[in-house]
């Protein structure tokens, strides 16, 4: 178990290990909301969760350009 949960930390987006850490709250508890609320709201909470992975990607997308000096 705990080795499919580290193939998911490492390969998937990290939105609730991020929110976890800013949140100070334990991961598995947010991945659990996801799932809960997914049910009950009949998917929305997947939208979410891919924006907040698209925005994390943008972000450290742009933080790796600006530390270069030369970006062009």
């Amino acid at each position: 178990m705990k080795r499919l949960q580290n193939f998911f930390e490492q390969y998937a987006f990290g939105v609730c290990t991020r929110l976890g850490e800013m949140f100070g709250l334990a991961t598995s508890s947010i991945r659990l909301f996801f799932i809960y609320m997914s049910f009950l709201t009949f998917g929305s909470p997947v939208i979410i969760y891919l924006a907040l992975a698209f925005i994390m990607n943008i972000r450290k997308h742009l933080r790796r350009c600006n530390n270069s000096v030369w970006y062009y």
